[in-house]
């Protein structure tokens, strides 16, 4: 028996070591090393327009089906905010008073019922109109893009349009996801290695070239794990030493997609597991700033932590998303203003996704990091844009806070974003309590004010 299947085993030896070699040679040739010198061969760009294709004919299916089955289509709801004239708490409630009551409005100067119908009414309008609230979910798209999780008129149309989708889903998880795979372990493995290595060298110019180098080459095959394809605008304006990059937030991969065309040093909170392995290794070859959690809640120490590497012109620029939180790309919430009381000079950086070939946002109240990277690598791919906006800096008469709003308007007009004055904090908290108050003090005003005025008639 055991002569009887040599010869089988040893075909199936052959041909999975022909296999393997085929694989990890076409990923060397086509992948690895246009990634280490910067170079790419279009590939990407024809896949890219090969599915827009695939989605606009799938889309006139779907819309084409609907029509002759007589099925209702669901249409996204506009992420953009519902138009409103800009009206007083105390005009409105006159308002109210007027179209209720036949007294002299200026006679009616206390309390009256009709002034709960205001409060009710702004309510349910925020409510119907919630601003804050739908820019921590995903993206809903116009078309279909052959994703299931990202289409609810998915039913079955026709074979032709069913085939198409199961094939999709063949390349996507036995073609796509191990390749992707296996490119994200190598561009982690290598960064991970090479800088312990380079960590090694004495602190020269030759050390902080060959991190740079390392760094760039890393995030490249990283990028290409998500076969990403980015289009960078505005070159002449990317961050330089002794600077802050400032960047809206929508994916932990926003440093990925920035760290692939520059250099960068990163802030963060030190972690454990992998995630703490990956900085320790990386630290030992560029300057970054790792935080344990206890200093992290201490301004002050960070503060100073960030102007000491800003006076040092030597070190690489430091990469800052100011939301604090991940935004589902339709907006740009409130900056923090630790980053811009410091003085430095800001190069702020608009990233927009195309969600059309994957959704980017990570819901991290809904998807843990390993769930989320594997929605990521099973999509068909990672589309953006990025702008490189013109320096900034603080003006005389601007406190942190005005000049956090500059940049981050700034940011919202390039990348098409709405300007939300709302705290990403929200994303898990709950309203704070001034702002509830603040609407009490306007009413109580507008009523003591009004008896103030009868006292002296």
């Amino acid at each position: 028996m055991e002569l009887f299947f040599n010869p089988f085993d040893n075909l199936v030896c052959i041909l999975l070591g022909i296999s393997l070699t085929v694989w990890f040679t076409l990923l060397l040739v086509f992948i690895i090393v246009p990634a280490i010198f910067g170079v790419s061969f279009g590939i990407r760009r024809v896949y890219m327009k090969t599915l827009l294709k695939l989605f606009e004919w799938a889309t006139l299916r779907i819309e084409r089906g609907a029509k002759e089955n007589n099925h209702h289509l669901h249409k996204p709801y506009s992420n953009a905010i519902i138009a409103k004239e800009p009206t007083s708490l105390e005009e409105e409630i006159k308002e109210i008073r007027r179209s209720g009551s036949n007294k002299d409005l200026d006679s009616a100067s206390e309390f009256e019922m009709s002034d709960i119908f205001y409060f009710a009414r702004r309510g349910v309008a925020s409510i119907m109109d919630d601003e804050v609230t739908k820019r921590f979910s995903a993206e809903e798209l116009e078309s279909w893009n052959l994703l299931t999780r990202s289409n609810n008129n998915f039913r079955y149309i026709s074979l032709r349009l069913t085939v198409l989708w199961g094939l999709g889903l063949l390349i996507r998880y036995s073609f796509l996801l191990p390749l992707r795979v296996t490119l994200a372990f190598t561009g982690v493995g290598l960064l991970v290695f090479l800088t312990c290595v380079i960590g090694l060298l004495p602190n020269g110019r030759l050390k902080n070239f060959l991190s740079q180098k390392v760094h760039l080459m890393c995030y490249r095959i990283c990028v290409r794990a998500l076969t990403a394809i980015i289009t960078y605008h505005d070159s002449e304006n990317k961050p330089k030493n002794g600077g802050i990059c400032v960047a809206n937030h929508t994916s932990p991969i926003d440093v990925i997609i920035l760290a692939s065309d520059g250099c960068y040093a990163m802030v963060g909170q030190i972690h454990g597991g992998l995630m703490g392995v990956i900085q320790r290794s990386m630290v030992k070859a560029c300057p970054h700033i790792w935080f344990e959690r206890s200093e992290g809640k201490d301004r002050h120490l960070v503060a100073k932590r960030l102007s000491d590497h800003l006076e040092d012109k030597s070190k690489l620029p430091i990469l800052i998303f100011p939301e604090g939180t991940c935004i589902n790309n339709t907006s740009v919430m409130m900056f923090k203003k630790g980053s811009f009381d410091i003085g430095a000079t800001v190069y702020p950086v608009a990233i927009k996704y195309d969600p059309r070939f994957g959704d980017a946002f990570w819901n991290s109240s809904k998807f843990g990091m390993v769930s989320y990277l594997l929605r990521m690598m099973s999509s068909w791919a990672i589309v953006c844009s990025v702008w490189y906006l013109p320096p900034m800096s603080r003006e005389e008469d601007e406190d942190a806070v005005q000049f956090a709003n500059r940049v981050k308007a700034a940011i919202a007009r390039q990348g098409g974003l709405v300007d939300l004055l709302w705290d990403g904090g929200l994303k898990r908290g709950k309203v704070k309590d001034t702002f509830k108050e603040e609407q009490q003090k306007l009413y109580s005003k507008m009523l003591v004010g009004t008896q103030e005025d009868r006292s002296r008639s």
